[in-house]
């Protein structure tokens, strides 16, 4: 699993950070599973449909939820500064996810 502070980032950035690092854990020989999730689920009209009221805490809930498919998280540069990342570090230390973090 991939975290990554997305929270003031361009969607350029936000992709170009991921490539990266996607290509480092692909080299280390680990299989990534997204949390980046784009599909129309996702779309502000489709959260709108469906009362979500807490945008933030619906990607964070998928994300925790593909947490669980997964036996090492990695921890993007900036994971500490950003809620979200913090939370899905402290789950993966919590449930004994090999952690691993960005140079």
């Amino acid at each position: 699993m991939l975290s990554q502070p997305m929270a003031g980032k361009t969607a350029e950035e936000i992709v170009a950070a991921r490539e990266k690092a996607i290509a480092d854990l692909e080299a280390m020989g680990y299989e990534v599973v997204n949390t980046y999730f784009t599909d129309e689920w996702y779309s502000d009209e489709a959260m709108k449909e469906r009362g979500v009221v807490q945008v933030p805490l619906c990607y964070l809930a998928k994300s925790l939820e593909n947490m669980s498919l997964c036996h090492a998280a990695y921890f993007c540069k900036g994971w500490d500064d950003a809620r979200g990342c913090r939370i899905e570090h402290d789950a993966a230390v919590a449930y004994g996810l090999e952690v691993l973090y960005e140079d």
